[in-house]
């Protein structure tokens, strides 16, 4: 936990102080994240109202099942990881409702669809091309619509005064936590646990099945249409997300004497040390391939469209 904390001091931007971004305005850091980035498309033609919508159907499709699970088991489901990373994966969904008015925006990505993805008015220099000109809503629902500056200065500045705000950062962490996270969960129960369950002991329902999969299926979903990089040093919110997890068991169980969820955490056996290390160690791989998912997109994309790419890094 003290490394990812010092992970996220070290690179995340939003941690600077105003002097030290204006420092390093020249060069772009690992940690930057324009406005744009979370609410954009990762080509120029896709409307961003795809992506929009594509979010608010996940949302409600996981949010849906979530309920239907709570009423049909209880809120004893919270009691696992699988749960909990299920509830977060639902809230990166509503986060960009909660930051914008789903209507305004619809309308607002309409209009600024017409007025800069017009390819047969579209004029822009390079570097402008290939960011496009779309701009996410601010949390007061209002969008402005920068000037395109001829001028390496003016555009640079233009970069610096477009940074993204609570919402953006919001978005990009969680998005970076749940893929993980997914990923963690999914890995373990179909490859590692199911295989040597039998059907005497366990038997597979809707709700197991959909806990398992549906989180994954639609957050690739979400990475094939956005166009948010996926910085190596966020894998320390992953971390930072199983962690609190793993005290508030710790804390449970010092006060009240429950079974473990899952066996591998309980600390009174003699192997607990290696169990914590060994799903300590999972976290990586899991992390990696949905980062290396990310990477194949645009390396992909940027060779089969390279002037319709709107993502950054």
């Amino acid at each position: 936990m003290g490394l990812a904390s010092f992970l996220i001091w070290k690179y995340e931007e939003f941690n600077k102080s105003r002097n030290e971004r204006v420092e390093e305005g020249r060069r772009e850091t690992v940690g930057l994240l324009y406005e744009d980035e979370a609410w954009n498309t990762c080509l120029k033609g896709i409307h961003p109202n795809w992506l929009l919508s594509y979010r608010i159907f996940s949302f409600l499709v996981l949010l849906g099942l979530l309920i239907a699970n709570v009423a049909v088991d209880g809120g004893g489901i919270f009691f696992f990881y699988t749960q909990w990373t299920f509830a977060l994966v639902t809230i990166y969904f509503a986060v960009p409702l909660r930051f914008s008015n789903s209507c305004i925006v619809l309308a607002s990505c309409f209009s600024l669809y017409k007025t800069c993805f017009n390819h047969k008015k579209f004029e822009a220099s390079a570097p402008d091309a290939e960011r496009g000109t779309y701009v996410a809503p601010r949390l007061d629902g209002i969008s402005d619509i920068p000037i395109l500056s001829k001028s390496s200065d003016a555009y640079q500045e233009s970069l610096s005064q477009n940074t993204a705000g609570v919402g953006g950062y919001t978005i990009q962490i969680l998005f970076q936590t749940c893929a993980g996270a997914s990923m963690l969960t999914d890995s373990v129960f179909w490859l590692v646990l199911y295989p040597f369950m039998t059907p005497k002991d366990f038997r597979l329902d809707i709700f197991t099945v959909g806990m398992h999969s549906v989180n994954a299926v639609l957050l690739l979903g979400e990475t094939s249409l956005n166009c948010m990089s996926f910085p190596v040093f966020r894998f320390a919110y992953f971390i930072l997300w199983t962690a609190t997890f793993v005290i508030f068991q710790w804390i449970i169980h010092s006060v009240v004497s429950l079974w473990w969820p899952y066996p591998f955490l309980d600390l009174s056996s003699s192997y607990a040390p290696l169990w914590y290390l060994a799903v300590g160690i999972m976290h990586i791989p899991c992390y990696s391939v949905f980062a290396l998912i990310v990477k194949l997109k645009h390396l992909w994309l940027s060779k089969l469209c390279p002037g319709a790419c709107q993502f950054l890094r």
